[in-house]
């Protein structure tokens, strides 16, 4: 029994020693701590997604960005549909769904990270009958993808 509790206070010790952190959970370094969030939508599922967590990860985003220790610029926030297979009636029966984000990151006039362009694709099918319930899929693929790509930002800003 002693044996297991060491083995397991070793195992502790030796999984944080390694830098590993809960998913969703990355360090921020102190320069992203007041970033100034600038994108030409702000109601973007993907802009939702990004303050969540950077709130989650410690950070106080702030409204003005003379304020701002960093400038977290989102050059390109966009969907595509497209579609990618159709019946023998000419009716679309699967369709590709991209998110493509491009996001830079400044602190006064120097550039901490270059513009990244980031995306995410998902397919999903779609019949007639089902109309509602396939808009509401597409809506829930792309709140998917945008948690996806703030997670990616995450992890591109606690490496600076």
């Amino acid at each position: 029994m002693r044996r297991l509790r060491l083995g397991a206070l070793l195992f502790a010790a030796l999984l944080s020693g390694c830098g590993f952190h809960l998913q969703g959970r990355a360090p921020l370094p102190s320069l992203v701590k007041s970033p100034y969030v600038e994108a030409p939508d702000r109601q973007t599922d993907f802009v939702q997604s990004l303050r969540h967590d950077l709130l989650q990860n410690g950070a106080q985003p702030v409204q003005l960005r003379a304020q701002a220790s960093a400038v977290i610029s989102i050059l390109q926030d966009q969907t595509v549909r497209r579609t990618v297979s159709v019946s023998a009636s000419n009716q679309p029966n699967l369709y590709e769904l991209t998110y493509t984000v491009r996001v830079a990151v400044s602190a006064g006039d120097k550039e901490l990270l270059p513009a990244q362009e980031l995306v995410a694709t998902r397919e999903f099918s779609f019949s007639e009958p089902e109309l509602l319930a396939k808009g509401h899929e597409e809506d829930v693929l792309r709140g998917d993808m945008a948690r996806d790509l703030a997670d990616q930002v995450m992890r591109l800003l606690s490496r600076l």
